[in-house]
């Protein structure tokens, strides 16, 4: 009864001390003998198509056209493409207003959420690239070429942005929320150097267009997932310092953990459905990465609850060691 009290107490601190200490040091250390580099030397540029999923976006949408019309690409070989999930406000009509200037509107005629935008934009899309983008994020003019430009290696079919963390100093924002985005950044770009991240920001990430899935299942998370597309499909994954993406914090810790719940609840259940992903012997170094990065740190919040359990038991224990020492022999 005492081991396994101890060992659910102890399960989620050695969880968290691996997920976030130990396996870091493990690439770190493997890195410094064996690092895969990614070719990015072509300067021939393919179409590609930037994706934009809105819903109610107006206050937004003209600033995010404006910064994308501005990007270094050549215009020709770019494709804007808006899908509206539904908008009840002003943002397909600011967005019509773009049309003579190259950009496309896609409507849904119901509100579906982010997952189905996308899924409405491989069908419209023309590019061999597809870039996914988020109206509330800002991305510097030499992002997307810092971006496409690893796609000139024939072993990436997946290439994420490094996302920045940026908020107002006057509005009460969660800053540790930036700490961590550095390290996760950090984290990939270790990841990278040993072959594939295992996955993506949602943010700003490009796929070739031939791995992408326009029948993605409603309740996945797509971005996660575009990584286990690309390893299956006998492609990597990888993340580009360069092609940085500046992300508004969210405005409390409150929000944040909410957001945070999603996110581990989407993740959890699209790893189910590529379980086969985390099988050593078909996917070897990426299954281990994907068990560590990702498997590893949503159990801790899953073992963390039981951590009490345990602490109980051993008090129970204790207890009727302490009034009834006979019964403890």
């Amino acid at each position: 009864m005492n081991t396994l009290a101890i060992v659910l107490v102890l399960a989620a601190p050695a969880l968290l001390l691996y997920a976030y200490a130990v396996y870091p040091a493990l690439l770190w250390l493997a890195g410094r003998l064996f690092r895969q580099s990614v070719r990015s030397d072509s300067t021939d540029w393919p179409m590609v198509t930037l994706t934009v999923p809105v819903y109610n976006e107006a206050r937004n949408i003209r600033q995010k056209l404006d910064e994308l019309l501005q990007l270094d690409y050549p215009s020709d070989k770019l494709q804007i493409l808006v899908i509206s999930d539904a908008s009840t406000d002003e943002t397909d009509a600011i967005v019509a207003e773009y049309a003579s200037r190259g950009v496309e509107l896609v409507r849904l005629p119901a509100r579906r959420g982010k997952t189905a935008a996308e899924n409405a934009a491989g069908p419209a899309a023309r590019g061999t690239i597809i870039v996914n983008n988020d109206a509330t994020v800002r991305i510097p003019p030499n992002a997307l070429k810092a971006l496409v430009r690893v796609f000139a290696d024939q072993t990436v079919g997946v290439a994420s942005g490094r996302d920045v963390s940026v908020g107002a100093a006057t509005r009460q924002s969660n800053r540790g929320e930036s700490q961590y985005v550095g390290y996760e950044m950090w984290l990939r770009g270790l990841e990278t150097g040993l072959g594939s991240i295992v996955g993506a920001s949602g943010c700003f990430y490009g796929i070739r267009a031939h791995i992408y899935d326009s029948t993605f299942r409603e309740e996945l998370s797509r971005d996660f997932a575009s990584a286990l597309m690309a390893r299956a499909s006998g492609l990597r994954a990888v993340s580009v310092d360069d092609a940085i993406c500046y992300v508004p914090r969210t405005a409390t810790l409150n929000a944040e953990f909410q957001r945070k719940i999603r996110t581990m609840a989407r993740g959890l259940e699209t790893l189910w459905q590529w379980r086969r992903m985390l099988n050593p012997v078909r996917f070897g170094l990426f299954a281990f990465m994907l068990l560590s990065h990702k498997l590893c740190r949503w159990l801790i919040y899953l073992f963390a609850p039981l951590a009490f359990v345990g602490l109980a038991m051993l008090a129970a224990n204790s207890l009727l060691k302490e009034y009834f020492p006979a019964s403890s022999r």
